[in-house]
């Protein structure tokens, strides 16, 4: 992964005229153009990005990209630019160290927005963002063979013909109904934030340099799928083979029926390099050998990052993009379907520049891996997330992080019934994200998880395998995206009042807490 310069300006929202432009004025030269894409959509905002191209002969030294929002929409935090706003008009100018272009070269810049709108009346140093053009009249010609080629719950994906053109065709866009749903330079585009079980229609139209636009393409039509999109690995207790004495995976797996675990845990060895408990190497040790045997008895595994104590990578890795790419080295090594981030303790949860950059990494490894799930797994209270749960839910929202599912972990909580307290407080979380992304009681279920401690906890709170029964019955009656346990190291009987590494504590037949988790 290629790491974008800069660091990202969190600004929730622009103050008019708070930024000074900065570098030499901006000269306009014919051929340069800025294109716009939507890398990501989620209903309620987008991230957006541009693309400068200098198709010119000559350097440039600087460039400036200006372009108005419609009403309902507006641009928060940016990246890679300084960004002024008056009304609904809009003036990024490139940093210090992105301004010079050579001929050919391109320059990226984004934000994230809210609303559902696109930039119009585009110029790039002061010309149309298509381009010089010259005398050039002539459209490109339609796209063909629009496709649908994967439809979920709330996206469509999309593939077409490439469109021609006497010079060349600058970009693509993608239309839901009458309205511009995204623009792109290739010849495939997703459109989410959809609508489960609803029809929707897309056409695409080809432009060039010189803002001629083609006829549409054909019509496709599309429905998106009745229900939450699926999360992998939703029932998948820890297994962390550097504590205690960690059972075989695949003995686990025979007894009970368990396909996924989640395995702890992924931390920092010397400095932002990921290594499993921070002194295992990633791949070719117990823990490479424990998925490999899990992969064969059919199963799959979803690593976990931080956890309580340790050295983590949030708080190593000094910015998102160096982050990102230690959570992409992981995600390489076993061609990951999914990621857990374990968020706790001073260093990582209750650090609010570490929770952004947390999620400012998860959204940069979301656009690098079509696909994947991120989790973030959190403390909580009996009566739901605490002040810094909520930060980092609205965070998430504000800056496009597009998280599938928030697990709370219902124990050490002061507890005196577990089953209540984790029910309340998982119920709280899903307020909490129906209000912040507007989603839906249903929607907003799958967006949640519960990741609890089977036996007793470090605090002696006392779940039961009826408990945990019961709990597993009403997260499947809720749609719940994930249910997890801390840990099958401990899901053994054998040591009743005992808070121990390697068994619960409580009367039990062994597995027992995996075999109702299998059952999610």
């Amino acid at each position: 992964m290629k790491p974008r310069l800069g660091a990202l300006l969190a600004a929730s929202a622009l103050a008019i005229g708070s930024l000074a432009l900065t570098g030499p004025a901006a000269s306009a030269a014919p051929g340069v153009t800025a294109t716009f894409a939507k890398p990501q959509d989620w209903g309620s905002g987008f991230e957006g990005k541009y693309t400068i191209t200098n198709g010119g002969p000559g350097a440039l030294t600087s460039w400036k990209v200006e372009f108005d929002l419609p009403e309902g929409t507006s641009l928060g935090s940016y990246w890679d630019a300084l960004i002024t706003r008056t009304g609904n008009h809009y003036v990024a100018t490139n940093r210090e160290y992105n301004g010079s272009l050579s001929a050919g070269a391109t320059r990226t810049f984004g934000f994230v927005g809210t609303g559902t709108g696109v930039p119009a009346n585009c110029k790039v140093n002061g010309a149309s963002c298509e381009g010089g053009g010259g005398d050039d009249t002539t459209a490109p010609t339609a796209p063909a063979n629009l496709r649908a080629t994967d439809v979920t719950a709330n996206a469509v994906a999309l593939a077409w013909d490439a469109a021609t053109d006497n010079v060349a065709v600058t970009g693509y866009d993608v239309y839901r109904g009458d309205t511009v749903a995204t623009s792109v330079t290739g010849t495939t585009a997703t459109v989410s934030g959809l609508t489960p079980a609803t029809a929707y229609q897309f056409t695409v139209r080809a432009k060039d340099a010189a803002g001629n636009t083609s006829d549409a393409s054909n019509q496709v039509t599309a429905t998106t799928k009745d229900g939450p999109d699926p999360i992998a690995g939703r029932g998948a207790p820890y297994l962390f083979l550097g504590w205690g004495n960690p059972p075989a995976p695949q003995t686990v797996m025979k007894a009970t029926g368990i396909k996924w675990f989640t395995m702890a845990f992924v931390l920092a060895q010397g400095g932002c390099n990921p290594a499993w408990d921070g002194n295992r190497p990633l791949t070719g040790g117990i823990d490479a050998t424990a998925i490999n045997q899990i992969r064969a008895a059919g199963g799959d595994v979803v690593p976990s990052f931080g956890g309580w104590s340790g050295n983590k990578l949030g708080p190593n890795c000094s910015t998102p993009q160096a982050l990102a790419g230690a959570y992409q080295k992981v995600i390489d090594a076993y061609r990951l379907k999914a990621i857990d981030i374990d968020i706790e303790n001073t260093d990582e949860f209750e650090n609010a520049a570490v929770q952004d950059r947390i999620l400012e990494a998860l959204k940069i490894v979301k656009q690098a891996n079509p696909g994947i799930q991120t989790i973030v797994t959190i403390p909580t209270t009996r009566t739901g997330p605490n002040s810094w749960g909520n930060r980092l839910i609205e965070r998430s929202q504000a800056l496009g992080a597009n998280i599938d599912v928030y697990t709370l972990m219902p124990f050490d909580f002061g507890s005196s019934n577990v089953r209540a307290d984790t029910i309340a407080a998982t119920t709280a979380l899903k307020n909490k994200l129906k209000s912040v992304f507007g989603w839906s009681d249903a929607v907003a279920f799958n967006h949640s998880g519960i990741s609890g401690m089977n036996g007793l906890s470090d605090q002696k709170e006392v779940t039961t395998t009826a408990d945990w029964t019961a709990l597993r019955d009403w997260a499947k009656s809720n749609g719940l995206g994930r249910f997890a346990f801390w840990a099958v190291n401990r899901d053994r009987g054998g040591c009743d009042g005992q808070v121990s590494s390697n068994c619960s504590g409580i009367p039990q037949a062994d597995w027992e807490f995996t075999r109702i988790t299998a059952g999610f």
